[in-house]
C-alpha cells in the first residue's frame, strides 16, 4: 500500500473497511465520451495503491460493458476490493437508448445473475438498486434483495437516490449498507431529509458526482460546446446554455478556497464532501469517476485537505444560486419524490 494511502471509513452500521474515496467506473465505457482501455485498466491499479477499495459499477453502464471491463480486474484483486454495482435500469433490446425502471423480483433475480456472471464473481460485496419503481412497494424489493444475502449471492445492501421514508421502510425489512445519491457543492438536496434518515438508522452515504460531473473542476463550462454529442451531460440543463454561464460564475469561491490551499478545484470540492461525514455526523465514501490515474491522485490527496469555517462560509452559499436542474426528468431522483 502506498504511503499516500487514504484513510478509511465503514460501509454500514457492522463494516467492513473501505477506502474513504471510493472510484465510479462508469465513464470507462460510457456516458463520457471516447474511453482509452488502457487508460483505464492503469486508473484501476492506481486507485489501489492510493487505498481506494470500493469499486462502483452499474449493469445499466454500457448495457453491461462496464461490469465485463472490470472483470479481469477483480479477478486480479479480489480479496482486496469491494465491487458495488446495481440493478433497476432495464434496457429494450429494440431501443438502446432507453431505461425501463424494474423492481420487480423476477427481474431483480435476471439481473443479479446477469451482474455475477459478467463481474465474473462468486458474490456482490454491495447490491444497489440503482432508482426506485414507484409502482413496486420498496418493502417487496429489499425482501427479494435480503434473500439474495442469505443465498450467499449479495453481501450488503444499498439504494440509490431514495427519500427518507422509502429508506426508513427498506431498512425495516433489512439493514441497508449505504445509500448512493448525488452529493455534492452544487447538488445537496439529500442534506434535509435523507442524510437525517441515513445517520439515525447507520447508513452510509456514498455521493455520486461529487465534482458536479466535472463542471466543479472548471474542465468544461458549456456541455454543448465543449463535449462530444455522445456526452450525455448534453442532456442536463444545468450544463447548457443560460444555465451553464451562471453556475460557471459561481465557481469564483472554489477557486479563492483552492489559492489558500495550494490545492485544486476539484481538491477543494471533494474535500467539501469529506467534511460533510463531522458536519452531519455519518460515514461519507464519495465516488468520484476518473479515467486518469493522475487525476486518481489529485482526487485521493483531496482526504488530506481540513476546509476552514471561513473556507465553508464562502462555498456553502453555492447550491442556492445553481440554475438549472440535475436532470431534465427528476421524477426518478429523491428530491423529485421528496
Amino acid at each position: 500500500m502506498s504511503e499516500h494511502a487514504i484513510p478509511t471509513a465503514t460501509l454500514g452500521a457492522d463494516g467492513p473497511e473501505v477506502g474513504v474515496q471510493g472510484l465510479g467506473c462508469m465513464g470507462m465505457s460510457f456516458a463520457y465520451g471516447p474511453a482509452d482501455a488502457d487508460a483505464s485498466r492503469a486508473t484501476l491499479e492506481r486507485a489501489l495503491e492510493r487505498g481506494v477499495t470500493l469499486f462502483d459499477t452499474a449493469d445499466a453502464y454500457g448495457a453491461g460493458d462496464n461490469e465485463r471491463f472490470l472483470a479481469p480486474f477483480l479477478a486480479a484483486h479480489r480479496d482486496e476490493v469491494l465491487i458495488a454495482t446495481k440493478f433497476a435500469l432495464s434496457i429494450p433490446p429494440d431501443d438502446p437508448t432507453r431505461r425501463i425502471v424494474r423492481n420487480d423480483p423476477p427481474y431483480i433475480r435476471q439481473a443479479v445473475e446477469a451482474s455475477l456472471r459478467r463481474l465474473d464473481v462468486d458474490v456482490i460485496d454491495l447490491y444497489y438498486m440503482h432508482r426506485r419503481d414507484v409502482n413496486v412497494p420498496v418493502e417487496e424489493t429489499v425482501g427479494v434483495m435480503a434473500e439474495l444475502v442469505r443465498e450467499g449471492k449479495v453481501k450488503q445492501l444499498g439504494l440509490s437516490e431514495v427519500t427518507a421514508g422509502e429508506l426508513r421502510a427498506a431498512h425495516a425489512v433489512h439493514p441497508i449498507a449505504a445509500v448512493q445519491s448525488e452529493w455534492s457543492l452544487f447538488s445537496r438536496d439529500i442534506e434535509a431529509a435523507v442524510v437525517p434518515a441515513a445517520r439515525d438508522l447507520g447508513v452510509t452515504l456514498v455521493p455520486y458526482s461529487p465534482l458536479g460531473r466535472g463542471f466543479l473542476t472548471g474542465s468544461f463550462t458549456d456541455a454543448a460546446k465543449d463535449l462530444t454529442q455522445d456526452d450525455f451531460r448534453r442532456t442536463m440543463p444545468r450544463f447548457t446554455g443560460d444555465n451553464a454561464a451562471a453556475n460557471a460564475a459561481l465557481l469564483e469561491p472554489v477557486r479563492t478556497v483552492a489559492e489558500r490551499h495550494g490545492a485544486t478545484p476539484a481538491q477543494v470540492a471533494l474535500a467539501w464532501v469529506h467534511q460533510q461525514a463531522s458536519v452531519h455526523g455519518l460515514p461519507v465514501v464519495p465516488i468520484p469517476g476518473t479515467r486518469s490515474p493522475s487525476r486518481v491522485d489529485e482526487n485521493t490527496a483531496a482526504t488530506r485537505i481540513t476546509l476552514t469555517e471561513a473556507d465553508l462560509d464562502l462555498l456553502d452559499p453555492i447550491a442556492d444560486k445553481v440554475t438549472g436542474t440535475r436532470y431534465a426528468d427528476m421524477s426518478f431522483t429523491s428530491a423529485g419524490r421528496e
